[in-house]
């Protein structure tokens, strides 16, 4: 199976590897996991001018080096992570059960179920704020 999952992944931690591990594993398959960054201009919109921390070249080779992942995307409008989605073909999308009531982009027009994965308390700005 495709499996889609996006965000801005600014710091890594294990918030994300749970979701990553979750999704390349999802149905108990060895799934194609595709993860879509938001740029940096997307991350600094949603989340301040402090951020991004990590800018998006590094953040996507920090996720290229995970071996549960298996391509990722880098996409800087809600138009052109639809396409992303088009493209891979995916079957499953995977995201944080925050979005259950808010947009899920390019759910719309399409053939892909979406998974609310059940995120635990780990954040990137949990972590900022610690320091």
């Amino acid at each position: 199976m495709n499996i889609w999952t996006n965000g801005c992944f600014d710091i890594l931690h294990a918030g994300h590897l749970n979701l990553l591990e979750f999704a390349k594993n999802f149905r108990g398959r060895h799934n194609t996991l595709y993860v879509g960054i938001d740029t940096d201009r997307r991350v600094k919109q949603s989340k301040g001018d402090g951020r991004p921390i990590n800018n998006q070249e590094d953040r996507k080779r920090m996720l290229e080096a995970l071996k549960v992942v298996d391509e990722v995307f880098i996409f800087d409008s809600d138009e052109e992570l639809a396409e992303l989605i088009k493209t891979c073909q995916i079957d499953y999308m995977i995201i944080g059960k925050d979005y259950i009531n808010r947009r899920v982009v390019g759910r719309e027009n399409s053939k892909y179920d979406v998974y609310f994965f059940p995120k635990d308390d780990k954040s990137s700005s949990k972590i900022l704020s610690k320091l």
